[in-house]
């Protein structure tokens, strides 16, 4: 059984699963000039820079199924086309799941009705109350 970091939000034109592998963490880390932790310190604390929203988003994104054509048309018109505020707390969840994982305690597959995927569909606002 596989775990699978991954939220699925209602955003932007759709509903969109974001979900950052260890392919896109490493990519995400290259973009942004520091690692997946210090992103997450950066988001949570004020202190981030533009990119780390984008880049987030836009590789959760494509780590989620969607193609680097539709992640970047997105990521244009709903996160960079935007203030980062409307953003910020999208890329505070995806990255923050992408890190943590499903919740302790939980057992694989019992997120999403037992399938054995592990999908979580806490939206950041949520995880953040």
């Amino acid at each position: 059984m596989t775990r699978r970091a991954e939220i699925t939000l209602d955003w932007a034109d759709g509903t969109y699963v974001f979900r950052l592998a260890w392919g896109q963490l490493v990519e995400l880390q290259e973009q942004c000039d520091a690692g997946p932790y210090i992103i997450l310190q950066r988001l949570m604390a004020g202190a981030w820079r533009v990119q780390d929203i984008s880049q987030v988003i836009r590789l959760g994104l494509i780590g989620g199924g969607s193609t680097p054509e539709k992640a970047l048309q997105l990521t244009r018109d709903y996160v960079e086309g935007r203030p980062p505020f409307e953003t910020l707390a999208i890329a505070q969840g995806v990255l923050g799941v992408a890190l943590q994982g499903a919740p302790d305690g939980e057992p694989p597959g019992e997120a999403d009705g037992g399938a054995t995927t592990g999908v979580s569909t806490t939206s950041p606002t949520e995880s953040s109350a």
